[in-house]
């Protein structure tokens, strides 16, 4: 990857063409990841409102094994979203040039940790979940936290009900019918975000199936090339401020 694009995708300086590839980007890692651990962990670990759901039913049916289990996930997914902020704003205040890309830098790391020792993971007890669980909500806390932050809550490449509600609301002002006698304003469709949703659900969905498919034939190993990717965008920013540390009186 050219490190300048590196620069500019995960950079301090953002630009709204940055901000939309690197949306694209983490949402098909994001789909990829979630589409295909399901086939290793069989649970989805982005999708918190299923789970929170799952945690009601479970306390009804007074099932405090599956009540538990989904506590552990949402309490992983809940701790990645605060580390990132945690991250970001510390970063913001030392004005690394690597404020976005450090938490993506850890979840690259992360990643491959699962990626190379899942098999083994899956069979050490988390909090109240396998720890292969707790690894996967943790990411995905930690990645849809930092693209948020990124854009002020505009992007977002875990929460596809979102997505799809914000185009759906699209798609209702472009098909309404602006009536010019009633004197009102005009209610018109915001075209570009309808296209950054689009390519957002789309990235999700592609990624969602190259990720099943990469699961079904390698397995864990499946999300070492996701690893090298995030890494890959995040480790120009990060080195450009460990050589400014070094040369620093």
């Amino acid at each position: 990857m050219p490190l300048d694009l590196a620069r500019k995708l995960t950079g301090r300086e953002r630009t709204d063409a940055a901000d939309r590839l690197l949306g694209m980007t983490l949402a098909f890692v994001a789909g990829a990841t979630n589409a295909g651990a399901f086939l290793a962990v069989r649970q989805y670990t982005s999708h918190m409102t299923g789970i929170f759901s799952s945690l009601a039913d479970a306390v009804v049916l007074r099932a405090w094994s599956v009540a538990l289990g989904a506590v552990g996930a949402l309490l992983s997914f809940l701790v990645g979203a605060a580390v990132c902020a945690l991250l970001v704003n510390f970063g913001h205040r030392h004005r690394w040039r690597s404020v976005y890309a450090t938490p993506l830098l850890i979840e690259a790391i992360l990643m491959l940790l699962f990626g190379v020792l899942g098999a083994r993971l899956a069979h050490v007890s988390g909090l109240f979940v396998p720890f292969t669980i707790m690894l996967l909500c943790f990411m995905m806390g930690l990645q849809n936290a930092v693209i948020t932050k990124i854009s002020r809550s505009v992007i977002r490449t875990t929460h596809v009900t979102g997505m799809i509600t914000d185009l759906g609301i699209e798609f209702g002002r472009l098909l309404y019918v602006n009536m010019p006698s009633t004197g009102a304003l005009p209610v018109r469709a915001d075209r570009t975000r309808m296209r950054l949703l689009g390519s957002l659900l789309l990235a999700f969905f592609l990624g969602g199936i190259l990720g099943a498919i990469g699961f079904q034939r390698l397995g864990y190993a499946a999300t070492i090339p996701l690893a090298v990717t995030l890494g890959a965008l995040s480790a120009v920013p990060a080195f450009d401020d460990l050589s400014a540390s070094w040369h620093e009186p």
